[in-house]
C-alpha cells in the first residue's frame, strides 16, 4: 500500500508567466494500462517503450506480477512483458490493490471473471467511493460471479471458474471502462460480445485487441469480438497522453506571450474532444509530424497564446473531452463571455465530484462558475488567486496550477499528492517551460 497518498502535498504557484519551449509529457494512461493487461494475456514476449510510471499504471503491473507474469521494467519508460497467455494467470496470495485507479478496477473485472480462480479488487478511499454497478450488472447477465459492497463500491469480489456467455449490451452512459470491460469478459465467454454505445468512447481498448492480432468487429456505434481466440505477442510504442498535455495546451493558449511545442501526443479521435473544443473558443492550435504508433495516430501540437471566447460546448464533445473538463473550466474563467456546458454527468463521480469541485476553487479566485446537475455556467473575468482544495484530485490540482498563469494573486492548492497517479515529473516539467511551482509536503 502506498504510505505517501496520507501526506497532504501542496502546491504553491506564483502569478503570471507565459509557457514557452518544446516538451514530451508522460505516456498515455489509458494505453499504458491496456499494454500491460493484454501483453500479459499474449502469448511470447511484448515489449513496451513510452510506459507511463505513474502510481495508476504501476497498480495494473503490480497486479500481474503477484498474478504470476514475469515483467521486467519500467526502466525509462520500457517495459517487458512475458505474457502468459489467456489462461496462464495464476491466483494471486492476496487481494490486489489498485490504489486510486479507478481503470484498472474496472477493466481488470472483466477479463478476471474468466479465470479459473477467485480474486478481491481492492483501492484507496476515493477508488473505494466510485461506482462500480455499471459493469456488475452487465457482468452478472454474462454469469459472472461478481459481488460488490453494500452500496456497490468496490472491494469486489470475482468468483472464477464459471462458463461466461457473450451477451449484445448496450450501454446506459457512454463509457469506455464499462465497454472494455465487457469486451475483456468476452474474450472469455461463449459466442459473441457486442457493446452498442450511446456515443463515441475512447477505443484504445479495440484498438489494441486488433494490434495483439484479435479480430474485432465494428458497426456503427457497436463493437463486437467473439470468445475463444489467442493474444499474439507485439511491441508497443505508447503516445504522449493528451489529458496530460491538456494542462499546458490551455496554460499556453490563456498565458499572453506563450508559444509551446508538446512532441508526439496521442491524437486518437476519441479522445481529441479537448483541441476542438479550444478551437471554438479561438485557441491557435496546429498539428505537424502525424504519424502512427502502435495503431494510434500521434502529432506534435504547436500552442500559441490567444485571447479565448465563451462558448456553449457541443453535447456531442462531452465523451471526447470528459478527463480535460478541469481544465478548460480555466480556459473559460479566462475567456471573454460565458461558456456554457451541459451533458456531463459523468464529472460527478469522477475521482471527485469536478464540477463541484472546480466550481468552489474559481469562486474562491473570484470567477462566477454556477454548477448544474448535469454540467456548469462559468462567467469568464479575472482570476484573483487564493487557496483551493483539491480533493486529491490529480486533474483539479494540475488545473489550477495553470489558473495561476492568469491570476493577480498567487495560488496554494492543498491534497496534491495523487498528480503522481498520471503525472509523475508534473513540477520540474512545468517550471521547465515558465510555470512558477513549487511543492511541498505538511503533515
Amino acid at each position: 500500500m502506498s504510505t505517501h497518498s496520507q501526506q497532504n502535498v501542496i502546491f504553491t504557484v506564483k502569478s503570471g508567466g507565459k509557457l514557452a519551449g518544446r516538451a514530451r509529457v508522460p505516456g498515455d494512461k489509458s494505453i499504458s494500462h491496456r499494454s500491460i493487461m493484454l501483453g500479459s494475456l499474449a502469448e511470447g514476449v511484448t515489449k513496451v517503450s513510452g510506459f507511463l510510471e505513474g502510481e495508476d499504471s504501476l497498480a495494473t503491473l503490480n497486479a500481474f506480477k503477484s498474478m504470476g507474469v514475469k515483467i521486467d521494467g519500467p526502466e525509462n519508460g520500457k517495459v517487458t512483458i512475458n505474457g502468459v497467455g489467456l489462461h496462464g494467470l495464476q491466483k494471486p496470495d492476496d487481494d490486489l490493490y489498485l490504489g486510486n485507479s479507478g481503470t484498472s478496477m474496472r477493466l481488470m473485472s472483466g477479463l478476471l471473471a474468466g479465470q479459473s480462480f477467485n480474486t478481491v479488487l481492492t483501492g484507496d478511499k476515493s477508488l473505494s467511493g466510485r461506482p462500480m454497478r455499471r459493469i456488475i450488472d452487465p457482468l452478472l447477465q454474462m454469469n459472472v460471479g461478481i459481488s460488490a459492497a453494500q452500496n456497490g463500491t468496490s472491494p469486489l469480489k470475482i468468483i472464477g471458474g464459471k462458463k461466461l456467455e457473450g451477451i449484445e449490451y448496450t450501454l446506459p452512459v457512454a463509457s469506455a471502462q464499462v465497454k472494455s470491460c465487457l469486451l475483456l469478459a468476452g474474450l472469455y465467454a461463449q459466442g459473441k460480445t457486442c457493446v452498442t454505445e450511446p456515443a463515441p468512447t475512447r477505443d484504445h481498448t479495440e484498438r489494441m485487441l486488433q494490434g495483439f492480432g484479435y479480430e474485432v468487429m465494428r458497426k456503427g456505434s457497436t463493437v463486437c469480438l467473439r470468445g475463444g481466440d489467442r493474444l499474439q505477442s507485439t511491441s508497443i510504442d505508447v503516445p504522449a497522453d493528451i489529458s496530460s498535455a491538456a494542462f499546458f495546451m490551455v496554460g499556453a493558449s490563456i498565458a499572453e506571450g506563450s508559444d509551446l511545442v508538446l512532441e508526439h501526443v496521442g491524437i486518437n479521435p476519441t479522445r481529441t474532444g479537448v483541441i476542438d473544443i479550444l478551437k471554438l473558443m479561438g485557441a491557435s492550435i496546429e498539428l505537424s509530424n502525424e504519424s502512427e504508433a502502435g495503431g494510434e495516430p500521434v502529432a506534435d501540437i504547436h500552442i500559441r497564446s490567444r485571447q479565448l471566447k465563451g462558448i456553449t460546448i457541443p453535447e456531442e464533445l462531452v465523451p471526447l473531452a470528459i478527463d480535460e473538463f478541469p481544465v478548460l473550466f480555466v480556459a473559460a474563467a479566462c475567456a471573454r463571455g460565458t461558456t456554457i456546458l451541459t451533458g456531463a454527468r459523468e464529472l460527478r463521480v469522477k475521482e471527485s465530484d469536478r464540477i463541484q469541485v472546480m466550481a468552489d476553487g474559481l469562486k474562491v479566485m473570484g470567477i462566477d462558475a454556477e454548477p448544474t446537475a448535469d454540467g456548469i455556467v462559468i462567467q469568464g473575468g479575472q482570476m484573483t488567486g487564493g487557496t483551493v482544495v483539491s480533493h486529491g484530485d490529480h486533474r483539479i490540482s494540475m488545473s489550477f496550477a495553470m489558473a495561476a498563469l492568469k491570476c493577480t494573486a498567487p495560488v496554494v492548492i492543498e491534497d496534491c499528492a495523487n498528480v503522481n497517479t498520471s503525472f509523475p515529473g508534473f513540477t520540474e516539467l512545468a517550471t521547465g517551460l515558465g510555470l512558477a511551482v513549487s511543492s511541498e509536503v505538511s503533515d
